[in-house]
């Protein structure tokens, strides 16, 4: 990391130090009379932004039962920002990186846990609203799909402990929550930087046991680049019937079309002359995107200690992609077509022992069939020349979950738990018509183990274990020449220590530490023509994590999360000796976001936003240097001159400084410039 980075992240702490001085300074008078609820022994979850809970939960374990780094927040994160992308709402949740391509549809992605985005390994298992939402090379298509301002939480669980998921699920799950139930009307139009305008609408209506939710948006904008203008709609609606007495049932449908332009990647030379240029050679450069989703929800409540869950989905992917990424090779077209579909059913007891009270059992199985296929081109301005790929591929996963969640002691909270997943499929070549069946990767067994438990009134320790794991995707999942005989499984075992802790009613926190260790790692070959993987190595991620808020008064908060994480590759692929000991790339060592939060009036909030992480290696020998540090501040306010109207600004990138994507072909640096400081307003009304 650099001086300069230094220097900048030093004058920001420095000032929001400050406001927690003043912050802590108003709050001692206060806090001797507090008598807010101790931290407990309950969960390890941080609530990022306030989630509004109607209702006592009889379902099953959700995201803020994990005893792990949990991170929730509610609509309060995102409901005014400018994002044109859900991916980017990600950035002020503790820990969490986000990849920009800035490259069309293919705009970004988000990672957890030293696992970067580059769609090497996609480690994290990504949900809306439940429903299992990764494509079939573990990317994130479908969050382009959900508005801004439909999501009531969103849901971070970083690590390996929990059972409820198995495939994608290796460093952690996100889950988007949108807004089920409730009678409202809000429509939001907003216009700002490079011509980029959006318009959502969402709308409740609850009478009786019946719901309905509907979500209508548009977003529509030239970029930051030449040739890099995007068009997106996106269209949902919820129906939801309450029988009473823990009886449900739901309908979810969601329909997405995205087209754009692709301004390609920039040489050295060219990248900081004039960052907002477009080669001649990405004229048509860019894509389609078509994205729909349907899912049943079914909830049971045979008595008042079972609970019963389940989930019916099927999700489908059309993508098209022209991309060309240098002036030394062709272009390709990329086409993918998936169809997923899924099943899910959980049961929760909670018996009512009295030698072992709050004790809560629950199991649960799953099954994913996927029908994928991918075609590639090469081409020559849109026109096909060459096939280079026609594959037909089935792979599906059947899983199951058993944990109970023991409190043999007041202060003391066990979970242990056991998930088991199995992988079949085939694959057919059809450029040359050839066969071939899944890798029998066996029974994949991933135990897991928690506790919490209570430090006082003010704190709680957590600690826990967890197996999680990897398999190839796309044709690496298949025993195509050479390969002949089944691969294992990647294991990725991880540990984590941790603290939770409400010293004073003005303060809480959590800090962890963390590790996680993989054998046999792999990663997609991005640019192969049969898809293909290859072996990175036993590899070992840790770090430490730190998270705080202050909050003296209603008027002022002040939030701060630091991560530092390191992935090293400890015993490399024969292949590749160089790789020992050597750092994973676009893996950046620092991650920080925080902020001010000020309300000098009923009517008006201001806000002060970071989001900054150190530079990375672009390849895994760690010779060809390091880019991608990011220092970006955001202002924001709000004015609400009646209840029924809201006024936004918001000055992103207000330091104007230059940020950038940055990844390595083989043989040169290729750049994808950031926006630089820009402007934008809203207006939202609700009926």
């Amino acid at each position: 990391m650099n001086t300069r980075f230094h220097i900048r992240l030093g004058l920001l702490l420095a000032g929001l130090y400050g406001a927690q001085a003043q912050a802590q300074t108003t709050a001692t008078s206060t806090a001797e009379h507090d008598s807010s609820p101790a931290a407990g022994v309950g969960d390890a979850s941080f609530v990022v932004e306030e989630v509004l809970v109607s209702a006592r939960r009889q379902g099953l374990a959700q995201a803020s039962d994990m005893l792990t780094s949990v991170d929730v927040a509610g609509p309060g994160l995102v409901e005014h920002a400018n994002a044109g992308y859900a991916w980017e709402l990600f950035g002020r949740m503790p820990g969490v990186m986000l990849t920009q391509f800035n490259q069309g549809t293919t705009s970004g992605k988000l990672s957890l846990r030293g696992f970067n985005g580059e769609g090497e390994v996609n480690a994290v298992k990504l949900l809306i609203d439940g429903v299992p939402s990764n494509s079939n090379d573990g990317n994130m298509p479908y969050i382009d799909s959900v508005m801004p301002l439909e999501i009531a939480a969103l849901e971070v669980v970083r690590g390996t402990n929990d059972p409820r998921y198995g495939l994608y699920n290796i460093a952690g799950d996100a889950n988007i929550v949108t807004r089920s139930g409730g009678s409202y009307q809000q429509v939001r139009g907003g216009y700002g930087g490079w011509g980029r305008y959006d318009l959502q609408a969402v709308s409740g209506y609850e009478r009786g046991g019946f719901t309905q939710n509907y979500v209508l948006g548009y977003v529509d904008g030239d970029g930051y680049r030449h040739h890099s203008h995007s068009r997106k709609h996106s269209i949902s609606g919820q129906w939801a019937y309450d029988f009473g007495g823990g009886q449900r049932l739901a309908f979810h449908a969601r329909r997405y079309r995205a087209e754009a332009q692709e301004p390609g990647y920039l040489t050295d030379a060219d990248a900081y002359a004039n960052r907002r240029e477009s080669y001649a050679f990405s004229a048509s450069d860019g894509g389609e995107r078509g994205i729909a989703q349907l899912s049943l929800h079914l909830d049971l409540q045979p008595s008042t200690q079972l609970s019963w869950s389940s989930l019916l989905y099927r999700n489908q992917l059309d993508d098209q992609r022209f991309v060309r990424f240098s002036a030394g090779v062709s272009q390709q077209e990329r086409d993918t077509d998936e169809t997923h579909y899924g099943a899910r059913s959980g049961m929760t007891w909670r018996p009512d022992w009295g030698l072992l009270p709050q004790t809560l059992v629950e199991w649960g199985v799953d099954a994913e069939w996927q029908r994928n296929e991918s075609e590639r081109y090469s081409t020559a301005q849109r026109q096909r020349q060459t096939q280079t790929r026609d594959q037909h591929f089935a792979f599906n996963v059947y899983g199951a979950y058993a944990q109970a969640s023991l409190r043999p002691l007041d202060w003391l909270k066990l979970v242990p738990a056991w998930r088991v997943d199995r992988v079949t499929g085939n694959f057919h070549n059809q450029l040359n018509d050839s066969r071939y069946p899944v890798n029998d990767y066996g029974l994949i067994q991933q135990p897991k183990i928690s506790a919490v438990a209570s430090l006082g009134q003010r704190a709680n320790l957590y600690a826990n274990y967890g197996r999680s794991y990897q398999v190839g995707i796309g044709s690496a999942s298949y025993k195509i020449p050479p390969r002949t005989t089944d691969l294992k499984p990647s294991i990725n075992n991880g540990v984590e220590l941790g603290s939770k802790f409400v010293p004073a009613s003005w303060l809480n926190g959590r800090i962890a530490i963390w590790r996680q260790t993989a054998s046999d790692e792999v990663r997609r070959k991005l640019n192969d023509p049969l898809g293909d993987s290859e072996n990175v190595g036993k590899t070992r991620r840790q770090g430490l994590d730190l998270q705080a808020n202050v909050k003296a008064l209603e008027q002022l908060s002040v939030w701060l999360a630091y991560a530092y994480q390191d992935s090293e590759i400890l015993v490399p692929d024969p292949a590749a000796p160089a790789t020992r000991g050597k750092q994973i790339d676009h893996v950046p060592h620092q991650l920080i976001t925080g902020g001010v939060d000020y309300m000098p009036m009923p009517a008006l909030s201001l806000s002060l936003e970071l989001n900054t992480q150190s530079n990375y290696y672009l390849e895994r020998t760690n010779n060809t240097g390091q880019y991608g540090e990011l220092f970006n501040l955001n202002l924001g306010a709000t004015y609400r001159p009646w209840p029924q109207l809201q006024l936004e600004a918001q000055v992103a990138n207000l330091t104007n400084e230059h940020h950038e994507y940055v990844w390595w072909d083989g043989t040169q640096a290729l750049h994808a410039p950031a926006a630089t400081r820009a402007y934008y307003g809203a207006v939202k009304l609700s009926f």
